[in-house]
């Protein structure tokens, strides 16, 4: 008879957060990696993670968008730092990282790249939508948008 190996979940390490699970944090004006984000919150204990991608879209607002750019404020890594710590403090994450890009975008960019692994999907969808909100209201980013008909808007965060 096989002997049952089953514990509960709060009896095995990996059911709770890593020691140190923010593993990428950056703001760059270089094109993102989905690859590098997702590599960077493998984690043998995370049954679930979850990736967000924020693309650059031809449209806002019912206007179509010409050109955009992002800036950000010098603090705006620390504050990126913040809103991370923020998310591993409330939920069991295993692995998170986050990149936002600044400059010159243009349509089907990648401006945003998050990711979340935690032991199960519901903490790992529930983790990455928190960490995406924040860093969308949080951090000091701002979108720059042309559109077709020449008009401008600033907005706030991505």
């Amino acid at each position: 008879m096989a002997e049952n190996h089953a514990h509960p979940a709060s009896d095995h390490p990996g059911e709770r957060a890593a020691a140190d699970p923010i593993k990428l944090l950056a703001i760059r004006d270089t094109p993102l990696s989905v690859d590098e984000v997702f590599r960077a919150v493998g984690d043998d204990a995370a049954g679930g993670t979850t990736l967000f991608v924020g693309t650059v879209r031809n449209h806002d607002g019912g206007a179509d968008v010409d050109a955009l750019g992002y800036s950000c404020h010098p603090t705006a890594e620390a504050e990126l730092r913040r809103v991370a710590e923020k998310v591993v403090a409330n939920y069991p994450v295993r692995a998170l990282a986050a990149v936002h890009r600044v400059g010159d975008l243009h349509v089907g960019d990648l401006a945003v790249v998050v990711a979340v692994s935690c032991p199960h999907r519901g903490e790992a969808f529930e983790a990455c939508r928190k960490l995406i909100d924040d860093l969308k209201h949080e951090v000091p980013i701002w979108k720059h948008q042309t559109f077709s008909d020449g008009a401008e808007e600033w907005v706030g965060a991505c």
